[in-house]
């Protein structure tokens, strides 16, 4: 038994378990499978599919996980090393039910448990209560688990399947030279087996998993994770480049140049796409998402709606717009299709190949920063971190609430405070797992971003100087 005090309340977060590997202690995963198997009984759910990604403790937390279902008499279907797309893929054939232990694009130091049930992913609280489950079991009873002897396995019937469900969705017209960058993650091996049977030249780079991550962490969103790729790109003279995380749900795509193509592009791109084969439908985007996505939408004749940040938010909106929102994206490279094709969920692979099936329907001649020449390039701050100073967060986003008035923005409050200027955003939210806000900026020119970020730190600057000064520096 351990103390509660010990317990690792932190991991339990938005939208799933995530932490340190030494705080996922056997025993932990133990007391979550049961946690778990509470869950999915209370909805009356009796399969499951279960699989892990390239992680080294990965195959190990996975078994624990099986065991315990298998002994609570649930039909477990074991899908071995996968990607988050393949395991919701797999999911169809037990009542929308899966887990995947991986932390996604976190460094090699971290695992973490992601599941679905009843084909839609846990809310908040619903990941809340599996940490409140899982501390009453663990302190309440001693808990030993012997270690399972258990090795990474890719299952080629399941590869296989999700394989024959894309190449049944994706037509290329003609074949396309591209590089893939799996970065030692789950989703690389069976991506590059889809684009050779697409007909595509393939430069294939770190598709294989590796838990070891020799590079560095399986995060595309960071540009130095991308210069191999970016090399490769070049010295190929490649059509572009595919980056997939971790666990394949995000992607970050690269054009002819080697420049990276940023998610209101991409997610501009998307809209134009739906919109065209189904008109005057609605479009989906999260609150970090530039002013450019909401104007396109709109330009395109189409219904722009803003969602909190969260991609099971994002797909549980879909589900329920019962085909009215054809398509989804996240500023984080969540792509989510819901035009009568796809999938489904977030896969990033799949978008990368609408993206190349677009292109593949223009002239030959045509190249991708050509296609995004549309939707030019924002400036703009990535996501950041910056510390409370030990203040109220909810004092502070009233604040600005409140100040906001004089300086003739949009204020919208769906998740934390977003101010719309003519020329750009600005964004700040408190964080759901630890002491911190993130803060983004958007604008037209660096001009308007500075002013914008200026605009927001002086609102602070009196009642909370050190935020001001820490929100001046967020590049």
């Amino acid at each position: 038994m351990i103390n509660s005090l010990e317990f690792p309340h932190h991991i339990f977060r938005a939208y799933d378990i995530r932490g340190k590997v030494e705080l996922l202690k056997p025993e932990l995963i133990y007391c979550i499978a049961q946690a778990l198997v509470n869950q999915y009984r209370q909805q009356q759910q009796d399969q499951i599919v279960i699989g892990y990604d390239a992680r080294l403790t990965s195959p190990i937390f996975a078994k624990i996980i099986e065991n315990v279902f298998l002994e609570n008499d649930f039909k477990v279907i074991s899908i071995g090393c996968c990607s988050s797309p393949q395991m919701y893929f797999a999911a169809r054939k037990a009542q929308g039910n899966g887990i995947i232990v991986t932390a996604s694009h976190n460094p090699k130091t971290d695992n973490g448990i992601k599941w679905i049930i009843n084909a839609e992913p846990p809310c908040p609280e619903m990941i809340q209560a599996i940490g409140n489950n899982a501390e009453q079991l663990l302190t309440q009873h001693q808990v030993n688990i012997a270690l399972p002897d258990v090795k990474h396995e890719i299952k080629a019937e399941f590869c296989t399947a999700y394989q024959t469900a894309i190449l049944r969705d994706i037509y290329l017209k003609r074949p396309l030279k591209v590089v893939i960058d799996g970065l030692n993650g789950s989703a690389g091996f069976c991506s590059h087996i889809i684009l050779k049977k697409l007909g595509c030249e393939v430069i294939a780079l770190r598709c294989n998993a590796d838990g070891n991550f020799p590079d560095h962490a399986p995060d595309p969103s960071q540009a130095t994770h991308l210069e191999l790729l970016r090399q490769n790109i070049l010295n190929h003279e490649a059509d572009l480049g595919i980056a997939l995380d971790g666990d394949g749900d995000r992607v970050v795509i690269l054009d002819e140049n080697a420049h990276i193509i940023s998610a209101d592009r991409l997610m501009a791109l998307f809209a134009q796409i739906c919109l065209h084969a189904n008109p005057h439908r609605e479009v989906v985007f999260d609150v970090k998402c530039s002013s450019m996505v909401r104007q396109t939408i709109e330009k395109l004749g189409g219904k722009a709606t803003m969602i909190r940040t969260g991609s099971s938010f994002l797909r549980k909106y879909l589900t329920k717009s019962k085909g009215q929102a054809v398509f989804g994206g996240e500023y984080a490279g969540h792509y989510v299709f819901n035009d009568g094709r796809g999938l489904g969920y977030d896969d990033g692979l799949y978008a990368a190949l609408r993206v190349m099936e677009y292109l593949c329907e223009l002239p030959p001649n045509m190249t991708l920063s050509q296609v995004l020449a549309a939707y030019p390039e924002r400036c703009y701050t990535e996501d950041t971190y910056i510390s409370t100073h030990s203040t109220n967060p909810k004092t502070v986003l009233s604040e600005i609430e409140q100040l906001s008035t004089g300086y003739g923005a949009e204020l919208i409050k769906i998740d934390g405070i977003r101010l719309d200027f003519d020329h750009g955003f600005g964004i700040i939210r408190a964080s759901n797992t630890g002491e911190f806000f993130t803060v983004r900026f958007d604008a037209d020119n660096p001009s308007r971003l500075d002013e914008i970020r200026r605009t927001f730190a002086s609102m602070l600057h009196d009642h909370y100087p050190m935020i001001a000064q820490d929100i001046l520096k967020a590049h």
